[in-house]
């Protein structure tokens, strides 16, 4: 590293004299702060609030951890700081905790409260919203809030959230928001701007850690771009051109070496198949290049020291056939000493699991694959059993993780290489290829800041796989942020008992929903005062000195379109066709009497009038864009009000004046997707005969969805007694309100679904975690994450409930949190 000039030492000095308090906690950092970091510390000592979108891994958090810092400098002032995931919220709690101490420092996350009162206090989005809306004695004394992945904005579940918080906030509360490098930082940030006052926009596009991208070919790692064409120019390696078209036997004959640097700075030449791996291919015939297996390309890895790595496949299955093969084929990749520590960590953080349900969960082969270094991280597994997983991978002790790209978001689990096996994933409905976002949040996981001089990503190579589009995707920066905002039965009633309708309508007019719906108006609203000038501009030469040329070419396009229409309906009635044999006659003659039809210029005058009318049809559709994009939040809101007083959760004056009902005030305390039909059925009663057992079952049918293949309710065992008739009335409801919603133009909820209901009442009644997981036909993982839901829901039944329903609420809730949903890493 070059010594800093004279003037350079110079301008640093005056600038740590400007933001002494920048320059106080920098100095207490492990690393000197990166320009970008600095540059929005500088921003919230000035006094703004901050946007800073950055790489993964290039250390956005740092920002988050000075606003904590500025608020305990001040007496009696708060820091919140929020996160989209549990997982995410306990990592930051346990981080802060070790800085400022458990006295001052809380975490929020719906099944865990610690210390809510803390003058800094880590939660989920979620928690901080149901504070904001019920106006929380906890807001008191806020001076930042932290906005961490806020990003996630644009999740379609969950990301309106976020959208609320920002909104709602006190505009003496200052933002930091943490994104991931986005391509429309700079409008998210004008819209902060709008909605929260001064906002310094920060953004870096600069890895901290070197990206190096590889294609694996057999047994080689070829470059993915050509180094001596420059980094600008980011040229495509020519041998993987010449490998695409030569295939098969061709590519063993023309195989070159290829050699790359890595942290370790060692060189490796031509890479083979590896040692006990299949011969090469000979056979001319041959047209296909075989893939490595996995536990191949994991030993080059290591022989290459490019361990620790995560490999990204799109599957649950695919990751655990992966850490299957890798074991059968014998890989051990960790010391005696290594052994025995993660031996003692995984004894120490299981210890509360129950002896009898250690076999179900597969424990002693998880076990034993995680002494041989290896493990599969994905949204199926026990969360104990990840968090173990993200542990001894950050201590490096296993090193090589099969993973779904779940892992690529949050958390801090950073590796030297990332390998994708394919390029494409199964996104619900079909396989598709991965985006350039995609593709950059997960490279972004290469490359650990102060251990790793470089990252390596490497892709396998698959048939038919293009050089060309591979770096296409890896040099795109394309990930725009686009909001999911729209207006809840709840956020309704809240907006209404709080501000009134009128001033509820302008706050969700300032969504970043309806700021973005509003710029592409201003884009659309250009675009037809150009055409209108050019409409004007057509009119000149198509001017008829007989008569008004508009008119008549308006006939001559009415006429040809009939006539059109007239050809290709087959299957009109014959009764039509003459109808509309009249109506071209007619306008025949109207046509023929016009004063321009005898005109010497006519067809002059008619080319121009013909791009006048196919000009003037684009302008009249771009004026409908606008129309459905101007107030589009605000047309929602009032679809909602609209079924809300017609299930009489508010009155409607004459004069627009909107009122609650005493029914909108449990309404207000419901959160979730099925808001309305969880007060629906509290308010008429269809759940008061229910035991703890069945409520569970019952409750877990509102918050489950089921996955596209599952088996429908009908085909699955239901527990019986009271369940089933509720479950029948709660069906009949949900139709009810779905029927309203759609006469209201509002898209509605999914079908309630009881494919869990019947592990779920067995749960609740201590039925063993075998024939429960049996009966849920799930990974342990999946139970522990509805049940979770379902204790959400239940929490708020013991608050909203009357007396009986609440009572059972509250028993249900204990019911359901024991073993395996009842563990907390804090």
């Amino acid at each position: 590293m070059t010594e800093p000039s004279p003037a350079e030492r110079y301008a640093s000095a005056r600038a740590d004299r400007r933001h002494p308090l920048t320059s106080d906690f920098a100095a207490r950092q492990r690393f000197d702060l990166d320009d970008f970091q600095v540059a929005a510390c500088h921003a919230l000592e000035e006094g703004s609030g901050v946007l800073v979108a950055a790489p993964t891994g290039a250390g956005k958090t740092i920002v988050g951890e000075f606003a904590v810092d500025l608020a305990m400098r001040e007496p009696g002032r708060k820091a919140f700081y929020t996160t989209p995931i549990k997982a995410l919220s306990n990592q930051k709690f346990r981080e802060l905790v070790d800085v400022y101490g458990p006295d001052d420092v809380g975490l929020l996350t719906g099944d865990v409260s610690i210390n809510g009162d803390a003058r800094v206090v880590v939660m989920t989005t979620e928690v901080l919203r149901n504070m904001l809306y019920a106006d929380s004695g906890a807001l008191r004394g806020l001076m930042f809030v932290v906005m961490d992945e806020v990003h996630y904005l644009a999740d379609r579940f969950r990301g309106a959230v976020w959208e609320e918080v920002i909104i709602h906030l006190p505009r003496s509360v200052r933002l930091v928001c943490l994104s991931a490098t986005v391509s429309n930082a700079e409008e998210f940030g004008d819209w902060l701007d709008t909605v929260r006052g001064d906002t310094e926009v920060v953004v870096s596009e600069t890895r901290p850690v070197p990206l190096e991208q590889h294609v694996l070919v057999r047994g080689d790692l070829l470059p993915l771009f050509d180094d001596r064409a420059g980094v600008a120019t980011a040229q495509v390696n020519q041998e993987l051109m010449r490998i695409r078209s030569f295939k098969g036997s061709n590519y063993e004959n023309n195989r070159r070496a290829q050699s790359f640097r890595s942290s370790g700075g060692y060189e490796a030449s031509h890479r083979r198949p590896s040692r006990g791996g299949r011969r090469p291919v000979r056979s001319a015939n041959v047209h296909r290049i075989e893939r490595m297996d996995r536990p191949e390309v994991v030993r080059l890895l290591d022989r290459d020291r490019l361990l620790p790595a995560i490999f990204f496949i799109f599957s649950r299955v695919g990751c655990e056939a992966a850490v299957q093969q890798v074991r059968r084929a014998g890989v051990r990749l960790t010391s005696r000493e290594e052994r025995d520590e993660i031996r003692a960590l995984v004894d120490e953080r299981t210890r509360t699991l129950a002896d009898e349900d250690l076999g179900v969960l597969g424990f002693w082969e998880w076990k034993d694959n995680l002494e041989r270094g290896v493990a599969a991280h994905h949204a199926g597994l026990l969360p104990v059993f990840k968090e173990v997983v993200e542990e001894l991978f950050q201590r490096k002790l296993v090193k090589a993780v099969f993973a779904t790209e779940t892992l690529a978001l949050g958390i801090n689990m950073p590796a030297r290489t990332v390998v994708l096996e394919k390029l494409e994933k199964f996104n619900g409905e079909a396989r598709v290829a991965i985006t350039s976002g995609e593709y950059t949040q997960l490279t972004g996981r290469a490359g650990r800041r102060g251990i790793d001089v470089e990252g390596h990503a490497v892709i396998q190579w698959t048939e038919g796989m293009d050089p060309q589009s591979v770096a296409a995707l890896a040099s795109r920066r394309t990930y725009p942020l686009n909001s999911s905002f729209r207006p809840t039965y709840n956020m309704a009633v809240n907006l209404i008992d709080q501000f009134g309708r009128s001033r509820a309508r302008e706050i969700l007019e300032s969504s970043f929903a309806q700021f973005q719906a509003d710029r592409a108006v201003v884009g659309l609203a250009r675009r037809v005062r150009e055409q209108e000038e050019s409409l004007a501009g057509y009119v000149t030469p198509m001017t008829c000195d007989r008569g008004d040329f508009v008119g008549y070419s308006g006939i001559r396009r009415q006429l040809s379109d009939l006539e059109k229409l007239n050809r290709k309906d087959g299957s009109a009635t014959h009764a039509a066709r003459q109808k509309r044999q009249r109506e071209i006659q007619a306008l025949r003659r109207r046509m023929q009497r016009h004063p321009c039809h005898s005109c010497p210029d006519r067809e002059s005058h008619a080319r121009w009038a013909e791009r006048y009318w196919k000009l003037k049809r684009s302008t009249d559709k771009l004026r409908r864009q606008i129309e459905t994009r101007t107030g589009t939040v605000a047309r929602q809101f009032d679809r909602v009000v609209d079924v809300l007083a017609a299930l009489d959760y508010v009155t409607v004056g004459a004069d627009g004046t909107t009122a609650l009902t005493p029914a909108a005030h449990t309404l207000r305390r419901i959160y979730g997707e099925r808001d309305l039909l969880v007060s629906e059925a509290l308010r008429t009663g269809i759940w008061k005969e229910l035991d703890a057992a069945s409520l569970a079952a019952l409750v877990c049918s509102l918050v489950y969805e089921p996955r596209r293949d599952e088996a429908s309710a009908g085909e699955r065992a239901l527990p019986r007694g009271p369940f089933r008739t509720a479950l029948g009335a709660t069906q009949r409801l949900w139709a009810q309100l779905d029927d309203v919603e759609h006469d209201h133009q509002l898209p509605g909820t999914s079908e309630v679904s009881a494919g869990l209901a019947q592990a779920m009442h067995g749960w609740a009644r201590g039925v063993p975690l075998e024939r429960v997981l049996a009966d849920a036909d799930m990974a342990a993982g999946d139970f522990v994450r509805w049940a979770k839901q379902t204790i959400d829901l239940l929490d708020q039944l013991t608050l909203i409930g009357d007396r009986k329903v609440a009572g059972v609420a509250r028993t249900a809730l204990e019911a359901v949190r024991h073993g395996i949903v009842a563990y907390s890493s804090v």
